[in-house]
């Protein structure tokens, strides 16, 4: 006998088992189990549950709740486990052990018998904000992004007022406040005992579904026992249902492909149903938006386990399993929060947040009060004529959404009892190679619809956003106070200026103007077009960029960025490399505000802008037009490197096509149409028109030099001929004339030489050829001057006197 001193304090104790059924059993010695049955060992007693006819038809028990009396000890410390076993009943009497359970914490199943079962529903005096929601495309993704915080993608949604979501970032089953989903039943493996290696875990071998309350009873037997608390319990029969599982995006996926990507797609599994979505895998990303809908049916609790898996997408190769995460769908079928279908915000009869459960938020309230043995107040009509009277005046608006106001005072109560609101849940990715390695995360939604409640709601469009066509056009008209970076060949400061643009993410298709030669006040004048056509996201203010990560890659990579434009203004060098002024780079959503004239225009401007708030957006303003400086950056600081006039137009498709326009000055030349500028007489290539050069730039620059030369030169060939024409010696002695002075009309090389061949007469030779008299020395009778030879008459230059 133990003494009195050391044995614990026993007290009668009352333990209820929910017997469910089981799940998932393996085969025994060769033989699938078929026919199991439960017995339950606790502190010396015994008591054993039915037999289930076929396993395989239904797994669950006929009659799922057992009671039994035990006298356990008051201390925690020195309970007794509860032993759970599960017995295969086979022919000839042959019963063996196929699995079993060890529950060693009992507190976790104590509860307060004499807690009042039944309760009434009360109505808060706080009614809900009646939200209207307006006739315009709100879609679910702004729904998504304004539940998570991600304002710069929701667009509009937040300042309508509509509905949001929970986004929990765990698992449904790791909240909290819904106790796991496992408040009706539990989920108790299953284990077949230690292998032949010691080292070896214990073989899981399948699962039991059920639960247990334990609660003291009191010493005397006379006294009235405390009321059962498993009641209410649901029928064991099967349920066909409808499964619509939503599977939102992914991020953290661990990289299979050698570029440190993957390309993911989604598996649906639900028992011997399988969905595969290899046709829409998303390349190169290893947080893809897959926004994808798979709808199933299935027959709880046969097809219970609905597995999600994500594989990466090899063309040439076996597709690589990334990770899965298997969600219970038996547990939230049967868990007291509903977590079959979340509960939005308001009761919307159409839009996006449309009602999709088959039963109304009336209908539903009633179910939920008898299934928790509730009584509806009898207050609750006359409540219900009241929110009538205060929900008049949105009857009134023009909305065709909301539905009847009773239904959405009866959603109201519902959101109150706390069950499972409208929700999308973060279910972590596990591999079987790395099981205990987190592979990825991925978010999600479960929906459940058993079919005798009736035909569900139409689903959620979740379909990824897909970027609109726009057409941005930029008309480059005029820059002024440009940095002249050259010097031209007559020594002035010039600058070649030409504009060049491009959005970010399309560097490809890169455009510029005609060169404006010759600037040397920094103006420059254009009157070209710019065409950038591009997709664009309008709920989330982004362009949508597809491009291939390597040339040979046969995927295109998508990514989202702002749409910026980049405007820049160059030198032109045609020997050289063009030289970079400055430039100028703006979001197209939050753009400064221009300036109306060149001398406004400066560098503060973009501050100001930019600190006062005064941006806009060119998808609301659809044009704009002013002048925009252009920021030169060098050792840290920022100086003007000149102005730009510009027109910027957003366009879309439709547009486009009622208002053509053409690129530059091309065809169709339209909208507005562009003339060509009127630029300087000097705004040309100089090597290219070298008499454009002398007149227009020569000329122009040196014309009063060129004048004085000519002048000076003209007065110098004066005083050479004056000198030339005046002679330098004459001498009459001896009756001759000397002209050894005069110049030869040979220059240097011939000299005059003087002969007398008779009185008074004057012959002229050339020394270099005295044979060959120049002029003969016979007179001539015809001659003007007497006493003049014949060839002196041929060559009248020089003269012979008497």
């Amino acid at each position: 006998m133990v003494p009195q001193g050391i044995k614990p304090v026993l007290q009668r104790t009352a333990i209820e088992i929910l017997a469910w059924g089981v799940r998932n059993v393996k085969s025994y010695q060769l033989a699938s189990v078929t026919s199991p049955s439960l017995v339950v060992e606790c502190g010396g007693q015994i008591i054993q549950s039915c037999v289930i006819k076929n396993a395989k038809k239904n797994p669950n028990f006929d009659v799922s709740v057992l009671f039994m009396e035990v006298r356990l000890p008051k201390e925690e410390l020195y309970m007794p486990p509860i032993l759970v076993k599960l017995i295969d009943n086979r022919q000839f009497g042959r019963r063996p052990v196929v699995g079993q359970c060890t529950i060693r914490s009992l507190e976790q199943f104590y509860c307060d018998p004499n807690q009042e079962a039944v309760q009434n529903i009360e109505i808060q005096a706080a009614l809900p904000h009646s939200v209207l929601q307006q006739d315009e495309f709100i879609d679910w993704w702004g729904k998504f992004y304004s539940s998570t915080g991600e304002i710069h993608k929701c667009g509009t949604y937040l300042e309508k007022g509509f509905d949001t979501l929970e986004v929990y970032d765990k698992e449904l089953e790791q909240v909290t406040a819904f106790q796991g989903l496992a408040d009706f039943c539990r989920t108790f493996q299953l284990q077949r005992g230690k292998s032949g290696d010691e080292t070896e875990d214990p073989t899981v071998v399948g699962e039991f579904k059920g639960n247990f309350k334990i609660y003291p009873l009191p010493d005397d037997p006379s006294l009235p026992t405390p009321p059962r608390q498993f009641l209410q319990v649901p029928t064991s029969s099967l349920q066909e249902c409808v499964v619509r599982v939503y599977v939102i995006r992914a991020f953290g996926l661990q990289p299979k492909d050698s570029n440190g990507k993957c390309d993911p797609y989604v598996k649906i599994s639900l028992g011997k149903k399988s969905v595969s979505d290899q046709e829409n895998y998303i390349p190169c990303t290893l947080e893809p938006d897959f926004g994808r809908l798979y709808e199933l049916t299935a027959v709880l609790p046969i097809d219970k386990d609905l597995r999600v898996t994500l594989y990466d997408y090899d063309m040439l190769s076996k597709d690589q399993k990334i990770g899965e995460t298997i969600i219970d769908l038996e547990n939230r079928f049967l868990s007291r929060f509903e977590a079959c279908c979340g509960l939005p915000q308001t009761y919307c009869t159409s839009g996006i947040n449309q009602w999709r459960e088959p039963l109304r938020p009336s209908q539903r309230l009633r179910l939920f009060a008898q299934r928790r043995g509730y009584r509806l107040p009898f207050a609750f009509r006359s409540w219900l004529l009241k929110c009538f009277s205060l929900f008049a005046e949105a009857r009134k608006t023009p909305n065709p959404h909301l539905g009847p106001p009773d239904e959405r005072l009866a959603l109201y109560v519902l959101r109150k009892q706390g069950l499972i609101p409208e929700h999308v849940e973060t279910r972590p990715l596990y591999s079987p190679l790395q099981p205990d390695i987190e592979q990825g995360r991925l978010q999600l939604w479960v929906d459940l619809f058993p079919k005798s409640l009736g035909s569900p709601g139409p689903p959620f469009n979740i379909t990824p956003r897909k970027a609109k066509k726009f057409y941005l056009r930029c008309i480059i008209w005029n820059t002024n106070d440009v940095i002249l970076d050259d010097t031209s060949i007559t020594g002035e400061k010039m600058s070649d200026i030409y504009v060049k643009g491009w959005l970010v993410g399309h560097e490809g298709n890169k455009q510029k103007t005609d060169v404006h030669y010759r600037s040397l006040g920094g103006e420059g004048n254009f009157n070209w077009r710019f065409v950038f056509p591009f997709d664009y996201l309008p709920a989330e203010q982004v362009c949508s960029v597809s491009k291939k990560d390597r040339f040979w890659s046969l995927d295109k990579m998508e990514c989202k960025i702002a749409p910026q434009l980049i405007i820049q203004i160059w030198d032109n060098d045609r020997f050289s490399f063009d030289d970079y002024l400055g430039c100028i780079q703006m979001d197209l959503n939050k753009m400064p505000r221009p300036a109306k004239s060149p001398e406004k225009c400066s560098v503060e401007l973009l501050e100001e802008n930019l600190l006062k708030d005064r941006c806009v957006s060119l998808f609301e303003q659809k044009s704009v037009k002013g002048w925009w400086p252009c920021i030169a950056e060098g050792d840290g600081k920022r100086s003007l490197a000149g102005k730009v006039e510009m027109t910027l137009e957003m366009v879309c498709e439709q547009e486009r096509d009622e208002k053509p326009a053409g690129l530059g000055r091309d065809e169709p030349n339209m909208n507005p149409k562009l003339e060509e500028p009127k630029r300087p007489d000097t705004s040309f290539l100089w090597f290219t028109s070298p008499l454009k050069t002398l007149k227009y730039i020569v000329w122009r620059r040196f014309r009063w030099l060129f004048l004085a030369l000519l002048v000076a030169f003209i007065v110098l060939m004066f005083i050479i001929v004056f000198l030339y024409s005046f002679p330098v010696r004459v001498s009459w002695s001896e009756g001759r004339l000397d002209l050894g002075g005069l110049l030869a009309s040979d220059g240097a090389e011939t000299q005059i030489a003087q002969k007398t061949s008779g009185p008074g007469i004057m012959q002229i030779t050339n020394p270099m050829f005295p044979a060959f008299p120049v002029f003969p020395a016979e007179p001539m009778a015809s001659s003007p001057i007497p006493g003049a030879s014949r060839g002196f008459h041929r060559n009248p230059a020089f003269y012979a006197y008497r």
